[in-house]
């Protein structure tokens, strides 16, 4: 089963936290997750997702730590998802990956169809 190295940020701005909903015709398609993408190699965590959130959202944030790490199985891939918190600073909302975005207070966060892998640190947000 194939495994991919991925990582994401839980992005606050003021008391609401920043997610995405996957576009029609994506792997996880119309699921809701925390914004990142795969690592690269040679590339480090804080580097990729630096670079991932630029590309597809065209957004600017201070990372600042790591939250925790999270391995999931779906049907036809592994997801070894590892998740930092960071603080928004702009963006332009370039959405390449994404048809929706949403500013969500934690506590509504179980509201939405997010991606399993991403379900694991919504805990840790309490």
């Amino acid at each position: 089963m194939k495994e991919l190295k991925v990582v994401c940020g839980i992005i606050y701005d003021l008391d609401k936290i920043f997610i995405a909903r996957r576009k029609k015709g994506k792997v996880l398609s119309n699921k809701w997750e925390f914004p990142g993408g795969k690592i690269e190699e040679h590339e480090s965590e804080s580097n990729a997702l630096l670079r991932e959130l630029k590309e597809e959202l065209g957004m600017n944030v201070i990372i600042k730590k790591k939250l925790g790490y999270n391995i999931h199985e779906y049907n036809n891939f592994t997801i070894n998802l590892v998740a930092y918190s960071c603080r928004f600073i702009s963006a332009t909302y370039e959405l390449t990956d994404h048809d929706r975005f949403e500013w969500v207070l934690p506590n509504r966060l179980k509201e939405y169809d997010l991606t399993e892998a991403d379900i694991a640190f919504v805990s840790l947000l309490f």
